[in-house]
């Protein structure tokens, strides 16, 4: 695993870019995780003595990159997990999908339910038993090579939401075999990226705005010159 790379840091947060393929947290697999990695980094950084108090205050899915924050005090892990719950931390993801939705803008409200056996989540337009209301706002920025690129900010924190909601809306993020990709990408990856976050400091009680630098894979190389 190579190192990871920090977007911030200070005595109460670190927030890093994760790169497509890393868990943020461990499975079955037995897979070193992001969450280990951090914490040698801290350990090592600061010649911390013992374990290291480092957790984090959300997930985003193995093939997803980009940026994902850690608590580094008990105080600033319950102001995080509080304001994550309430939304008060505004995600922004970017989205290669493989067809471009028919409207340039738009809200899409499903109900998911999440089949815990197969990790497979499944949309639908009324309430189900079980079944969560999500909600995610999507712009469509532009073509990015084969590919449209999507500004996608979830309003909820489902698990596999925007993968599930946009595969519903017909435009299938490219690579996600799991939600009707044709094919996948040669990392595995899949083409999301938490590009942002924007929270208020959990102790500073200052704006944070945390952004992630894209990946290098070649598919995001057109999107740079979205974004001038």
């Amino acid at each position: 695993m190579s190192e990871i790379a920090v977007i911030y840091e200070d005595n109460h947060l670190l927030a890093v870019n994760k790169p497509a393929g890393w868990l943020v947290q461990g499975d079955r697999t037995g897979d070193e995780t992001l969450t280990d990695r951090s914490r040698q980094y801290i350990k090592e950084k600061y010649e911390k003595p013992g374990a290291v108090f480092l957790h984090p205050a959300h997930r985003i899915d193995r093939p997803v990159s980009g940026a994902v924050l850690f608590a580094r005090t008990d105080k600033a892990l319950s102001r995080l997990t509080t304001a994550f719950r309430d939304q008060k931390v505004q995600k922004t993801y970017l989205a290669l999908v493989i067809q471009a939705p028919g409207q340039p803008t738009g809200v899409l409200r499903h109900f998911l339910l999440k089949d815990e056996n197969k990790n497979l989540v499944k949309a639908f337009e009324r309430p189900r038993p079980g079944a969560k209301e999500s909600i995610t706002t999507y712009d469509v920025i532009g073509q990015a090579g084969a590919y449209s690129l999507l500004k996608v900010t979830p309003a909820t924190g489902r698990p596999h939401q925007i993968r599930v909601q946009l595969a519903a809306l017909g435009c299938p993020i490219a690579g996600d075999l799991k939600y009707g990709a044709p094919a996948p990408l040669p990392d595995a990856s899949i083409g999301l990226h938490c590009r942002s976050m924007e929270l208020m400091h959990p102790v500073r009680k200052e704006v944070l705005l945390l952004e992630a630098s894209l990946p290098e894979l070649e598919i995001w190389h057109a999107v740079q010159a979205l974004f001038p």
